[in-house]
């Protein structure tokens, strides 16, 4: 199939140069059926699942729209979870990077209403965040929405699945009516249907097929006799598979804290995901996950929502959904980009019928594994081949990702290989380090012997 490229949409240079720089080559199918009608000013609905390029297919015209020269929120993008919230505003600021002095603000539950208010009375351009955060801020009048153009409502069929309908609708009472709606929902139940036709102006529907082809995913079920038999079945595939990070995803909290501890025990370097966390741990786990020091990440969907990992090697349905389409979503985060993926399931007799109902969905059988193909040699534990560093200074203390690469590598303290992904938050900042060198980062800047722009910093490993 022959591809689009960004140049055959009417963008300015400086935007057409940033994307090249991010190795944006062309458009995926649902950018390419979204942007021409979105930079025309059209409302869309539009069908697209996690990893298929939404973000970039709203974020272009939203920023393209923008004046920069005007210090008020000119666009909203409501998401049904802080993960999703924070992907999205990470993604727009890089799909912005050429835009001088744009602020983008992300506005969620789980930290103190005051520090986000006054990040507020200092001015953003686009405010992204979850309907009850972004809610309270109106209603307290430290967020003003009268210039807003643009309205993004990210995964809207979960935001509804989670209650958030209400909010959603008080939230889009304050916007202007003379704005651009913009609907993205990986499915399109009833809900979703009545909620466009009432925030909509004649929306263009928009439906691609998922980028996942099924094609790079290896599917396999492993029957088991009941569910006390998973735990070790499970530690017995990724014994055998190897896979350099996973996804389990189990539909109770419950099940998500028994399983990371079950795995943990017998030395796999697991971490649980689930809603009873409080946000800063989810906000570590995340890091820890994504940065390759734990590549085991047990979670429910609900927690789940917004991951976003690139190359992602396995996904386990611990436990199989009651809905087909979740379980083409799961799955559906491994085996992108022409790269192969696995997806194990394991299935108990009384999860028989959730398999029968999937394969038809599917139009297909899922082939069954053999535990008994499953070669178990020495190395039966999965450990973390990476370890995350802990700095007590962040954004808010104009740390850039440079300062820390110095702080790691002066005097050829560590080889620049040595280092991996580097996340930012406004109070402190992670950093994978590879393992064989965590200590040595630790002799060298810990108990309070660091420095970073040449002032004392905190430095840890994190566990």
């Amino acid at each position: 199939m022959t591809k689009t490229p960004f140049s055959a949409l009417n963008l300015p240079v400086e935007m057409l140069d940033n994307l090249a720089s991010l190795g944006f080559e062309a458009m995926t199918p649902i950018q390419a059926a979204s942007l021409p009608i979105v930079l025309e000013g059209g409302d869309i609905i539009a069908k697209a699942k996690t990893g298929s390029g939404k973000t970039a297919a709203f974020g272009i015209p939203l920023l393209q729209k923008l004046n920069i020269n005007l210090h008020r929120v000119q666009a909203l993008v409501l998401c049904p979870t802080r993960e999703l919230a924070d992907q999205v505003s990470k993604d727009l600021r890089r799909l912005g990077r050429h835009l001088p002095n744009l602020k983008i603000l992300t506005l969620c539950g789980g930290t103190p209403l005051t520090p986000q208010a006054a990040s507020l009375a200092h001015g953003a351009h686009v405010v992204v965040g979850t309907p009850g955060r972004i809610q309270d801020h109106l209603h307290k009048n430290t967020l003003i929405v009268k210039q807003v153009s643009t309205l993004v409502l990210d995964e809207a069929d979960r935001m509804l699945d989670m209650g958030f309908g209400g909010e959603v609708q008080d939230v889009i009472d304050f916007l202007p009516r003379w704005r651009q709606t913009l609907l993205f929902s990986a499915t399109y139940p009833e809900g979703i249907r009545k909620l466009s036709a009432s925030i909509q102006r004649a929306p263009t529907e928009v439906t691609v097929e998922s980028l996942h082809d099924q094609v790079f995913i290896e599917q396999q079920l492993y029957l088991v006799k009941d569910n006390a038999e998973k735990a070790d079945l499970l530690k017995r595939i990724f014994a055998h598979y190897q896979p350099a990070s996973s996804v389990v995803f189990c539909n109770t909290r419950q099940d998500c804290m028994e399983l990371a501890r079950s795995l943990q025990k017998d030395g796999f370097d697991a971490i649980e995901l689930h809603g009873e966390l409080e946000q800063r741990d989810r906000d570590l786990t995340l890091v820890q996950f994504a940065n390759g020091s734990c590549p085991i990440l047990v979670a429910t969907d609900m927690a789940a929502r917004g991951l976003d990992i690139k190359d992602l090697a396995a996904v386990v349905n611990y436990e199989l959904p009651y809905d087909p389409e979740i379980y083409v979503h799961r799955i559906g985060r491994t085996g992108r980009a022409g790269k192969k993926g696995l997806a194990f399931s394991l299935v108990s007799p009384s999860q028989v019928k959730r398999q029968r109902t999937i394969e038809e969905y599917l139009e297909q059988s899922i082939p069954e594994g053999k535990e008994a193909d499953l070669k178990v040699n020495g190395d039966y534990a999965l450990p973390a081949k990476m370890a995350t560093i802990c700095f007590d200074a962040g954004r808010k203390h104009k740390v850039r990702p440079g300062d820390i690469v110095g702080a790691l590598t002066g005097d050829g303290a560590i080889p620049n290989e040595a280092i991996g992904k580097i996340d930012l938050f406004e109070f402190r900042t992670y950093v994978a380090v590879q393992l064989q060198y965590a200590q040595q980062v630790i002799a060298r800047l810990g108990n309070d012997k660091g420095k970073l722009k040449g002032k004392p910093v905190k430095v840890q490993i994190i566990k």
